[in-house]
């Protein structure tokens, strides 16, 4: 079997890769950073027995997520993990827009892309698996993180739909989103945005990810955490929601000149916030979680 992975240079990208490969999958790992993937590939190789190609692709161009299809069209790809993405944090009338764009292209355009030309080759053979990487931002709007949180957003609206589709259609092929809070990558990085609430390990989220998938799961969430604050945004008034994160994130936002910023992002910010403030935070929104049943 053969998974595809975007993003797998890095980050949750590296650890489905090294989980998938663990379990026997051969893999065509896709990211642009060549170097990274060689090495990805190399240890894969040495440790699990697998073959893995490498694709270099810049997937916020269209024509390379296209170009990156034709590429593999032929081959028997199982699973397809949608998993490029990165974010830019800040106010909305100071972030960059080129870099907004730019993120738009990776995060909805190239998911949109590859979602769809790979689920129209596994509804014809009925077999496969497409995992979008979405995120807990996907569940909320997101002052000062707005076009991130939006494009989340649209990854997890869309996963849901389709997988609507494919049920009414009785498909046995599975699409998914993958919603987790903060995890220790280097998004934070790109994003220029720095959570001071404990990220979970990439290899634990992975890990759990992958369980979720094969077990048909169409929403995982993966850290109780998580689970509180997707559930209490569904049942809370949109503008208390919006207050509540506003507040949050805006009193938690600092400049730091010790921390290198992107050059793609057009940030300089840190975000950071306690757990005990997290806490709180969640119980002034939604003191009763009647809906976190629907998440396990």
């Amino acid at each position: 079997m053969i998974a595809l992975i975007t993003g797998a240079s890095s980050g949750l990208g590296r650890s489905f890769a090294k989980i998938l490969a663990r379990r026997g999958f051969n893999l065509v790992i896709v990211a642009r950073r060549r170097q990274r993937l060689m090495e990805l590939k190399q240890e894969l190789v040495q440790k699990y027995g697998v073959k893995v190609k490498i694709l270099c692709h810049d997937l916020a161009d269209p024509e390379e997520c296209k170009r990156l299809f034709e590429e593999v069209e032929h081959a028997n790809i199982d699973i397809l993990i949608n998993n490029a993405g990165f974010g830019v944090f800040g106010k909305f009338t100071e972030t960059d827009l080129d870099s907004e764009l730019n993120m738009i292209d990776v995060n909805i355009k190239a998911v949109h892309i590859l979602t769809k030309l790979f689920l129209q080759k596994f509804v014809k053979r009925d077999h496969g698996y497409i995992l979008n990487v979405a995120s807990l931002a996907g569940f909320m709007a997101g002052p000062f993180f707005s076009s991130y949180y939006a494009s989340k957003n649209y990854v997890l609206q869309l996963t849901k739909a389709l997988y609507e589709e494919l049920r009414a259609d009785r498909s046995n092929v599975y699409v998914g989103a993958f919603c987790p809070g903060p995890v220790k990558t280097e998004f934070n990085d790109v994003a220029g945005a720095e959570f001071a609430v404990e990220g979970l390990d990439e290899m634990t989220a992975a890990e759990y990810a992958i369980e979720k998938m094969f077990d048909g799961q169409l929403i995982i969430v993966p850290s109780l955490y998580a689970k509180l604050t997707a559930a209490a945004v569904k049942v809370a008034p949109t503008k208390v929601a919006l207050a509540v994160t506003g507040k949050v994130q805006r009193s938690r936002t600092v400049k730091d000149p010790e921390m290198p910023v992107p050059v793609n992002t057009g940030a300089d910010m840190k975000l950071r916030l306690s757990e005990e403030e997290l806490e709180q935070a969640i119980s002034g929104i939604y003191d009763d979680i009647k809906d976190i049943n629907e998440l396990n």
